[in-house]
């Protein structure tokens, strides 16, 4: 291992806080990559076969699966909220002949006890599904209009053992512990203007030390906010300006010269000192609505994509300052990248998934495309790699396993009858899956 390859290790440990060896703290996994290092990863299941256990949910969402300690926790959302109408792209099952007679997530209802619209933080129980405990959040506040893909619940939580941190696209954040009790609570709708983003917010939080970091780049006022992760109260705010807008959520990796905060939103990519909110660095162009989020491999290299309308994919070295363009820019692909997923870097190659059921292949080191080949699906839900398999998880319920590599070997495709629109969790042998309906554990 090479001494910046070392220095990521180390840091990227520093970043997350302690976790169990076998956690999936963040939708984005134990190394921010979506990559496990276990090994005898599941290969074949069914609705019917190589299923441990199927929980049905309560509410809807898009939010992850994440695991903690003996938990599997997740957010959803009970009552109808505001669909913004003309959303695209079309959502896949509901038995629909046409886009317009799909049934979208933000405007369908689950019913509760009243006709208020309620969030529900819930943990079942890693080894057999069963509910341990649920937290309710009443939804307060202006009720931001919603993509047919996903609703108000649509930021995964993360988790650094001690607590769960879960925020809705309210604004409203809370701490809990581990066994669901309240610790503290925000809600930053109020405290810093309405959440306005047309098609709703959908980053989630991401913990660096002592501290909660939240992307707000709404169009009224775009800012960055660090809370301290104990009490919830403010320890600084960047102002990124107006008209600014994101999906994504932020990645903290080790860098050179010390860690950095990237952020993917609508006027392009930009880094910032995690510890104090200053800036470092930006590149890239205008995009209208920046989803994916990044990703990075041991030598110090960024991979993202900014994939509205087929938009460019780009490797950036870290630790640059100012413009990046042409210091740190490694390549850059003018089209291609998926809409919704985000990239995958796995030894060596870049994979991607897009809303047409295309799947491409790309040299990390050089750019260029290694294979690429239509396999048909809907993919919003981002890839996950671990034990030489890549896994892609398609909205009709259908999970494609891929043996990475240089070329295209399908291994399985296995079928749950469940939209998927959320990306999985991988932890003690299993992957755990969100359909619509129900919390699945596929493995042993």
């Amino acid at each position: 291992m090479n001494k910046l390859a070392g220095s990521l290790v180390i840091g990227l440990v520093a970043l997350t806080g302690a976790a169990h060896a076998e956690d999936w703290p963040s939708w984005r996994g134990p190394d921010g990559r979506r990559v496990s290092s276990e090994r005898g990863l599941p290969t074949t299941w069914s609705r019917d076969t190589g299923v441990a256990w199927r929980t049905p949910l309560r509410g809807l969402g898009v939010s992850s699966p994440i695991v903690a300690g003996d938990l599997v926790l997740l957010t959803s959302q009970i009552g109808r909220g505001p669909l913004r109408p003309g959303s695209h792209p079309a959502l896949a099952r509901g038995g629909a002949e046409s886009p317009a007679d799909e049934r979208p997530l933000g405007g369908r209802r689950v019913d509760g006890d009243g006709d208020g619209i309620v969030f529900v933080v819930s943990a079942f129980s890693r080894v057999d599904g069963r509910v341990v405990w649920e937290h309710e959040i009443v939804a307060e506040g202006d009720l931001p209009q919603a993509h047919q893909k996903h609703n108000m619940a649509s930021p995964s939580v993360v988790s650094d053992g001690e607590r769960v941190y879960a925020w809705f696209a309210t604004g409203q954040l809370v701490a809990l512990d581990m066994h669901g009790g309240l610790v503290w609570q925000r809600h930053l709708g109020r405290d810093y203007g309405p959440f306005e983003i047309v098609w709703g917010h959908s980053s989630s939080p991401v913990l660096y030390e002592d501290l909660i970091i939240l992307q707000c780049d709404h169009e009224p006022g775009a800012y960055l906010l660090a809370l301290d992760r104990r009490t919830g109260d403010e320890r600084w705010k960047v102002d990124r300006g107006q008209g600014l807008r994101s999906f994504s959520t932020p990645l903290v990796v080790a860098g050179p010269d010390g860690a950095e905060l990237i952020v993917n939103a609508s006027e392009g990519l930009d880094a910032y000192d995690p510890s104090t909110g200053i800036w470092l660095w930006h590149t890239g162009g205008h995009n209208e609505y920046p989803i994916a989020a990044a990703t990075y491999d041991d030598s110090g290299t960024l991979y993202t994509g900014r994939g509205h309308r087929a938009g460019p994919y780009m490797a950036i070295r870290l630790g640059g300052r100012g413009d990046v363009d042409e210091s740190h820019v490694a390549w850059r692909v003018p089209t291609g990248a998926p809409y919704i997923s985000s990239l995958l870097y796995y030894e060596g190659l870049i994979y991607m998934a897009n809303g047409n059921g295309i799947v491409t292949a790309v040299d990390a080191e050089t750019g260029r495309r290694v294979w690429q080949d239509r396999v048909g699906g809907i993919y919003s839900a981002s890839p996950v790699a671990g034990d030489g398999k890549v896994y892609l998880f398609s909205e009709t319920g259908e999970t494609v396993v891929l043996q990475a590599g240089r070329e295209l070997h399908i291994l399985q495709r296995n079928d749950l009858g469940e939209r998927v629109v959320s990306s999985p969790a991988v932890s003690d042998g299993r992957i755990f899956i969100r359909t619509d309906e129900s919390l699945v554990a596929v493995g042993p």
